[in-house]
This record gives structure tokens, C-alpha cells and sequence, in this order.
């Protein structure tokens, strides 16, 4: 969607005895994205809810506190009608799931305490010494916890406070049993064993022996263990009994609170009310019709406004013919006798609208449609402005898959993101899924161009021959150093074209709604000059001392021989010794025009440069990604010097192993023999799997960070503001009752 879907702003107008049937009627329609009355016109104050409409809401409450204690969710259950007495059944559910809830509540607390009383006693079961020898002592001290033993003699046998001890073990659980020096404090123990970690367990009181009482314990622990399955599987079927029932008794009660709040969105009066609202505009005639249907001529509707698409200001009103029909005779009188009405219509007889701007509509592709969710992660389209998702699909994928460019990890992303769009029911995740899927395709694309797959190189041989891949070398080695010129040249050009679209966008809007002609070209039209001058002038020859060499030979020879060796100087006239070209005109011509249009823009004057350089990014993520891959590699393959050069692995389905040349580097998969040879191979797997994984989870962080940056600061901030309203039509669809 480049232009959102026309809006209307309609009125509905009549007394309060039609106001429950209008309400139903545009309930149903499920089109109007109702305005909220302010209490700004005189005379007027919102409505009241519809009667009933509490007990509704406690109603909905108490289903939907059944739905969260069953775990009931939306997709378990097939739509159907409502039996007559469904209050008195909803009555009786929650009755027993509440008692059943009570059950497992009360049972989970106790269980929770016999295991607390297990965890107490079962040090000292490892003891095997009866509980009622460990207390009741007038003349000795007893502790009983865990701790290193012999650190915990060693102190007690240091302590000045103790004169003779003794001590018992089972286990990990130490029992000190010592006999106080007169002089001795309350815890002559506890005060040796400052300094040394030891837990102390308090000694439980039972007339059993330990283990006897674990037992016991443990027993209990089981039946109440029973008790919760057994509760569990009568509130499993209680839900696969009344899921359908409940889920249809919760969508009717939602419509009908939808429907008695509504009244607090209008404006109302004793006797009369007005009702505003956006609908699409295509959709004007269904609600005339509707309404006439329901209420016949006891309402005057009236199409207030049509918005039309204005970039730098409000909404514009047109001319429209009023789709007005006469009011009863009823409403006239209940118009005259609450006069102050009147104060809230304009002198033309047409109501003053309420102040709200139209809601947005999102209407992309099926492709596109995932994109929508990271353009509203910035904000939502306002409705008078472009919306970017079709740019941001056409665009954020290429730059991720440029930024990974390897068919192993695209394969991979493509997996994951079909995973995440068919297992979730969470829009937000679903579309993440989608954008994956579309970023793993275009990694593939690019992956197959480079011929890499989890950073092996024989991809390229293996379908393009001897040649290799179309794109070369990422530049990873210092012979092909020279390719890494060529994808920042690359990453440049993507960012002058990114921008381009940015300032035209812009460009196009300033003159079609905006500040017309003239205060385009002051706007958009300047940048536009001084981003093409400048990087036209970079790639020219003027000055080409202070420039790098590899602009002119990257596509020159050296790597690609294209034949491109820099544009020609377009020589204009000189001016004090200096050659004017048409490129640098052009940016002098843009910063003139900048300063006529908008002078304070002119601290900015740098952006066309300092913007297109941060495209440069992707470059140094496609180094460091295809890096970090060759590395993965590296450790496990190593590699081998052979007749016809270097090969950088000894993967063996490249039939290269060290027997075939000079081994540069012992890869894991070749280091020593046997035992040693047999661990350094499952070493090897175990950096070769998680390495990679490791590079494919840093992709998504990177190259996905990276390339959404360069979306929102960079190419958004040209054209796009956001700050949006969500069409969210009044109205509810039926999905598990009858209407």
C-alpha cells in the first residue's frame, strides 16, 4: 500500500429510542472505526452505558476467569448456538472448577510442605541415627548440617569453647556432638564454625526413626501427587465437555459489552444522540442501506468529510453530496425541545465534526504483508503519508542476504522462519517468520552467487565450473583482497540508490500535496542534487590524487573487468583556477537551493556524504560473517598446499586431504592417531556444529540489526514520520457463536 485506502467521515444522528438498534446495526457491519466524543460541544456529554451492561461484564469476567483455569484457548472448539438457560450451566461450571481449583490449590500447598519436610529430614535418614539422640541435651551441644568434614573438625577441635567432641557421617551430612568448656557461650558449635561453609539443618520433631518418617513422607508425597492428576483430568474433561460452550457463551457476551459501552463514545443529549465515525469510503453506501433497513428514516446520516492523501497537512474536506434523510417527526421534537443542539452545528445545518484524524488501513501484498510488522515497530503509517512496507520488503532482504550471502545459513533462516509462520498463532512472531523466510531466500540467492555454502567455496566450482562463482571472493585471503574494494564500492552504490528512492518519495509528496512545485525542489530537490553531484564528482578523476586508486580499477580489471574506470570529468568552466564540473554544479546548486528553502537544514549540509558511507556497514558484515565461517572452518578442515595451489580446506568431499600437498594447517578432523585422532575429530564436530551456529545466530544480530538500521535512521528519516491510528472498526467477528 503506497496511498491508504480513502476514508469518510460519516455522523449518525437520532433520539435515544432508535440509538440500540443503530448500535446493533453498525455492530454488525463491522466497518465504523468510531470517534470519542471530547465533551467540547455545549449541550452535549457522553452517553451512558445501555442498560445491563455491568451485569454483562461481570458475565464476561467470570468466563474468562474459567477460560485461564481450564487453559482454554480459542482454537479448540467449533462455533454453534446457545442453549436457553446458558446462565444457569455457565453457574454450574463455575461452581465445580472452582471447587476442583480450591482442591489443587489446597492439595499443592501441602504437598509443597511434606516435600519441604522430606528435604528437611533426609540428611538425617543418611545418618541412621534416631532423631530424639540428636536433641534434648542439657550438657552437650548437638549440630547437624553439611560442610567439608575435616574443615569442620579442624575447627571445632580449635575452638576454646569446647572441650571433647565427637562426630558422626552418612553421606554428605556431618552430626557434631561436643561437650562446652564452663565458660563456654549458648552455640559453642555454631561459634567454632564461623568461617567455614556449612549448612545447618534443624532436627525435626518425630518419635520415628528417620528413615521411617521419610517413608511416611514420601508415601503422602505419592497420594497427593494422585489427588492432583486425578483433579487435573476432571478439569481436562470439564474443558473438552464445555470448551465449545464456553467459547460461544465469551464471544456473545463480548459483542453485547461492545455494544452497551458504546453509547460512551457519542454525544448525547436527553433526548437525542451523535454518533461519528471513519469508514472506507467504498463502504458508504453498505451503511446507508444498513441502517435504512434497520431503522427506516429515524436517523439523519450525513458523509461529513472525505480525507484525502495530504503530506504536510491535515486532511482535506471535499464537496461532498450529503447523504442526509429526513428524521421522523419524533426526533425533530426531541431536537427542538433540547435546543442547545443546536449550538454544536455549524450555520450550514451540518454537525461540527469531532477532532480526530482517519485510522490507517494497511493494505500490502501477501509478501509484503510481514514487512508491515518492522514498520510498525517505528510507528504506523499516519494516514496522510506513504506507507514504506513495499520498500522495506523490496530492500531489507537484499541487504541481509548480501550482508550473509552463504545457501547453508539461507537454508537455514528459510527453515527457521517457515517454522516461526506455521507454529505460532502470535501475529507479531508469524510475521517475524515471514520476513525470515524472505531473508533466507535472498541469502540462498546471494550464496549461490559467491558459491559458499557454511563458508566451503566449492559450491561455485560445483555449479559454475572451473570458473567459480559470478561474484568471485569475499576477499577473506590476501590474494583476493582486492574483491573487498569492490563490495564497498557495491555497499556505496546500494546506499546512493537507497537514498535516491528516500528524497524522490519526498520529492513526489512536497509536489503533489505538499509545498508544490517550487517547494519540492527547495526540499527534496536539493538534497537529491547534492547526493548525485557528490558521488558522480567521487567516481570522476578530478582530484583522483587524493582519492583512492581502487574506484577507478575495482571494475577495471581489478577484480571484475567491466571497463569502468570512473565517469568523465564533464567540464563546465573554471573559476579561479579550478574546473567546475557538472557534478560539483550540481551540489553547489543543491546547497543554494537548500538554503533558499530551509536554511536551518543547511547544519545537515554533510548527510548526503556521511549517509551513504554508513552503507558501508554491510561490507564490513559480509567480511566479518564470511570471516568468522572461514575460521569455523579452518580449525576443523585445515589446510593443504597443493601442485595447483592453496587450498584452505581439506574438507573430504573436496577430495583435497593432507596426502595431496604440504599441510599449512593441522585441521581437527587430521590431528594425530588413534585415541588422540578419535578425540580430536569429536572436538572437531563439536566446534564445526556449534561454530556455525554460533555465525548463524550473529547473522540474525548483525546483518539483521545492521540492515534495519540502515531502513529507519537512513532511508525512513527522508520521507516518513508515523504516528498512526490502527483501523479498528467497531464490530467483532463471530468465530465460535451463531449470529
Amino acid at each position: 500500500m503506497l496511498r491508504p485506502e480513502r476514508m469518510s467521515k460519516v455522523s449518525v444522528t437520532g433520539s435515544k429510542g432508535v440509538m440500540p438498534a443503530v448500535i446493533e446495526t453498525i455492530h454488525g457491519l463491522n466497518l465504523v472505526h468510531l470517534s470519542d466524543y471530547d465533551g467540547s460541544w455545549e449541550g452535549f456529554d457522553n452517553g451512558n452505558p445501555i442498560e445491563g451492561a455491568d451485569d454483562a461484564s461481570e458475565k464476561l469476567v467470570t468466563v474468562r476467569a474459567l477460560e485461564s483455569t481450564l487453559k482454554l484457548s480459542a482454537d479448540e472448539a467449533e462455533p454453534g448456538a446457545l442453549e436457553e438457560n446458558w446462565e444457569s450451566r455457565i453457574e454450574e461450571i463455575r461452581t465445580r472448577v472452582n471447587e476442583l481449583d480450591d482442591q489443587r490449590s489446597e492439595t499443592r500447598e501441602e504437598l509443597r510442605q511434606v516435600e519441604e519436610k522430606i528435604g528437611r529430614v533426609a540428611p538425617f535418614a543418611e545418618l541412621g541415627i534416631d532423631l530424639d539422640l540428636l536433641s534434648g541435651y542439657d550438657t552437650v551441644d548437638v549440630v547437624v548440617g553439611e560442610g567439608p568434614r575435616a574443615q569442620v573438625e579442624d575447627a571445632v577441635a580449635a575452638s576454646d569453647e569446647i572441650r571433647a567432641y565427637e562426630t558422626f557421617t552418612g553421606g554428605d551430612v556431618v552430626a557434631i556432638v561436643a561437650a562446652p568448656t564452663a565458660d563456654a557461650g549458648s552455640s559453642p558449635i555454631d561459634d567454632a564454625l564461623v568461617g567455614v561453609e556449612f549448612t545447618r539443618h534443624p532436627v525435626p520433631e518425630t518419635d520415628q526413626t528417620p528413615s521411617a518418617y521419610v517413608d511416611e513422607l514420601s508415601e503422602r508425597k505419592r497420594e497427593l501427587e494422585y489427588e492432583i492428576e486425578d483433579i487435573d483430568a476432571e478439569l481436562e474433561q470439564i474443558k473438552a465437555n464445555e470448551a465449545g460452550f464456553l467459547l460461544a457463551v465469551e464471544e456473545e457476551l463480548t459483542v453485547e459489552v461492545q455494544q452497551a459501552d458504546a453509547p460512551l463514545q457519542f454525544a448525547t443529549t436527553g433526548r437525542a444522540f451523535i454518533a461519528e465515525g471513519w469508514i472506507p469510503s467504498d463502504e458508504y453506501d453498505d451503511l446507508v442501506a444498513s441502517l435504512n433497513d434497520a431503522v427506516g428514516e429515524s436517523v439523519e446520516i450525513e458523509e461529513l468529510e472525505r480525507a484525502s492523501y495530504d503530506r504536510h497537512g491535515k486532511t482535506h474536506t471535499e464537496d461532498i453530496q450529503q447523504g442526509t434523510q429526513a428524521a421522523k417527526d419524533d426526533e425533530d421534537a426531541a431536537a427542538e425541545e433540547d435546543g442547545q443542539q443546536q449550538k454544536a452545528m455549524t450555520d450550514g445545518g451540518s454537525a461540527v465534526t469531532m477532532s480526530d484524524e482517519p485510522p490507517t488501513i494497511q493494505k500490502n501484498p501477501s509478501a509484503a504483508k510481514p514487512f508491515e510488522t518492522l514498520v510498525q515497530a517505528v510507528n504506523r503509517p499516519k494516514y496522510n503519508e506513504l506507507d514504506p512496507t513495499i520498500f522495506l520488503f523490496l530492500t531489507f532482504p537484499l541487504f541481509f542476504g548480501f550482508m550473509i550471502s552463504d545457501v547453508g545459513y539461507g537454508l537455514l533462516y528459510v527453515l527457521t522462519g517457515f517454522y516461526m509462520y506455521q507454529s505460532f498463532d502470535s501475529p507479531g512472531i508469524t510475521s517475524l517468520g515471514g520476513v525470515a523466510m524472505w531473508c533466507g531466500a535472498f541469502t540462498i540467492v546471494f550464496g549461490i552467487l559467491f558459491g559458499e555454502f557454511f563458508g566451503l567455496h566449492e559450491l561455485g566450482y560445483m555449479i559454475f565450473g572451473d570458473g567459480g562463482a559470478p561474484m568471485g571472493d569475499k576477499g577473506l585471503s590476501p590474494a583476493t583482497a582486492e574483491f573487498v574494494n569492490a563490495w564497498l564500492i557495491v555497499a556505496v552504490a546500494l546506499g546512493v540508490l537507497h537514498l535516491n528512492i528516500g528524497w524522490i518519495l519526498d520529492f513526489v509528496e512536497n509536489i503533489q500535496h505538499g509545498h508544490g512545485l517550487w517547494g519540492a525542489i527547495t526540499h527534496s530537490g536539493s538534497w537529491l542534487l547534492m547526493l548525485n553531484g557528490l558521488w558522480v564528482w567521487v567516481f570522476t578523476e578530478q582530484a583522483a590524487h587524493v582519492k583512492p586508486d581502487f574506484i577507478y580499477t575495482a571494475f577495471d580489471g581489478e577484480p571484475f573487468a567491466f571497463g569502468f574506470s570512473g565517469f568523465p570529468m564533464m567540464d563546465l568552466f573554471a573559476i579561479g583556477g579550478v574546473e567546475i564540473t557538472l557534478p560539483l554544479l550540481a551540489v553547489i546548486l543543491g546547497v543554494v537551493l537548500l538554503a533558499v528553502g530551509d536554511p536551518v537544514e543547511l547544519a545537515e549540509f554533510a548527510m548526503p556524504f556521511a549517509h551513504v558511507v554508513s552503507y558501508a556497514r554491510m561490507t564490513a558484515v559480509l567480511l566479518a560473517k564470511g570471516g568468522m565461517a572461514f575460521v569455523v572452518n579452518l580449525l576443523t578442515f585445515g589446510a593443504v598446499q597443493t601442485p595447483e595451489g592453496a587450498r584452505p580446506f581439506m574438507a573430504p568431499w573436496t577430495g583435497y586431504g593432507p596426502e595431496d600437498g604440504q599441510v599449512m594447517f593441522d585441521g581437527l578432523f587430521y590431528i594425530g592417531d588413534g585415541a588422540v585422532a578419535i578425540a580430536a575429530f569429536a572436538l572437531g564436530v563439536l566446534v564445526l556444529v556449534l561454530g556455525h551456529i554460533l555465525v548463524l545466530l550473529l547473522g540474525i544480530t548483525s546483518a539483521g540489526l545492521q540492515g534495519i538500521r540502515l531502513e529507519y535512521v537512513e532511508f525512513f528519516g527522508k520521507f516518513y514520520e508515523g504516528g498512526g491510528k490502527n483501523y479498528e472498526p467497531f464490530g467483532h467477528d463471530r468465530n465460535h457463536s451463531e449470529d
